[in-house]
């Protein structure tokens, strides 16, 4: 007898697919019941990490150092290219992802400590580089708010990326930055369908939630953009003209976008995913993946990885350029600056 799809209230992922550096792994009996063993709840487990601040060298990623509060994200977008992180911890890219969040409580004094050294070259510093900085657990622990104070205290530029209206707590904070040119905040919407955010997001804000998130920035004259990621073809890219202008309605001066990607284990979670909620196009979104990846579900090649290849590639960079443009939004970075950085305690640095 054949077993519907289950799917999990408030989680991305079904299942815990196997770590691919672990040689054993646990599967839960085919005959599982949700009802009587649900899912797991989230546990927040001591990352007692020596150093805060990382880098890369990647020549399509907008910035070369970043930071991360937390490893693992209880947001559960199916799609999330860091899920693969996880298994570098002995977890799986799966439900653990989701509910086993690695919080480096000492962030904050961390990044002050780096920060003040002698070897730092101010720069800037993208905050949500791996997962988000404003997942649901921020609220009570605070690490993203504190880090924010250690950047307005030194004027070290930072640039957040977030799918959460929780940002707008920190409002004062990022205003203060803002002042110095030295803060930018771009909100991540990825459709206006407020019944497709929880099959896909599920523990993110609402399409509402986060263009109100867009509106309460720009009024606090912090700038802010549109990131459209993931583009998904035949899912979602039907909506960028909408997404685009709602973004620009509600005060947003800059947009990006980046197109799905499936790396590692990624690509059986998001074909699971499919099967459970769109099984009627399931098909046709992989296809149109593969068309912009060479035949595959994933590539991992820098200058094609964030768009794709392809006439589908070329359509979605067009409509998205038209929509821009008719919307009224840059196709650029947000510029800031490093004139105001200055280390504790000593004489305030200017840097041209």
């Amino acid at each position: 007898m054949n077993q519907q799809p289950i799917s999990l209230k408030g989680r991305g992922a079904a299942s815990n697919p196997a770590n691919r550096f672990e040689e054993i792994h646990l599967e839960r009996d085919h005959e599982w019941n949700p009802a009587a063993d649900p899912a797991p709840g989230t546990k927040f487990l001591r990352d007692a990490t020596g150093t805060i601040i990382t880098f890369n060298d990647s020549p399509d990623v907008g910035f070369n150092a970043s930071i991360n509060p937390y490893r693992g994200c209880e947001h559960g977008c199916i799609y999330c290219y860091a899920r693969p992180t996880h298994e570098y911890l002995g977890f799986s890219s799966g439900l653990d992802f989701e509910t086993r969040i690695m919080v480096k409580e000492n962030a904050p004094e961390l990044l002050r400590a780096e920060l003040s050294s002698p070897k730092w070259k101010p720069q800037v510093i993208a905050m949500s580089g791996v997962t988000d900085c404003y997942q649901p657990i921020e609220r009570k622990l605070k690490l993203t708010r504190r880090c924010l104070e250690v950047f307005a205290e030194l004027r070290n530029r930072v640039c957040i990326v977030t799918k959460n209206h929780l940002v707008t707590r920190d409002i004062d904070v990022l205003g203060e930055l803002a002042r110095d040119r030295a803060a930018a905040v771009f909100v991540s919407l990825t459709t206006l369908d407020r019944t497709l955010t929880p099959k896909l997001e599920p523990r993110t804000s609402l399409p509402g939630h986060r263009l109100a998130a867009i509106e309460a920035l720009s009024q606090a004259r912090i700038p802010v953009g549109v990131l459209v990621a993931p583009v998904i073809p035949a899912l979602n890219d039907h909506e960028l003209p909408a997404l685009l202008a709602a973004a620009a309605k509600a005060g947003a001066k800059s947009a990006g976008y980046v197109v799905l990607r499936l790396p590692y284990s990624v690509a059986p979670l998001f074909e699971d995913w499919l099967t459970r909620h769109f099984a009627d196009r399931k098909e046709k979104v992989l296809n149109r993946i593969r068309a912009l990846r060479g035949g595959k579900l994933n590539d991992p090649k820098f200058g094609s990885r964030m768009e794709g290849q392809g006439i589908f590639a070329e359509q979605i960079a067009k409509m998205f350029g038209v929509a821009c443009r008719k919307a009224g939004l840059k196709q650029e970075r947000i510029d800031l600056s490093t004139a105001s950085f200055r280390v504790p305690g000593g004489p305030q640095l200017t840097l041209f």
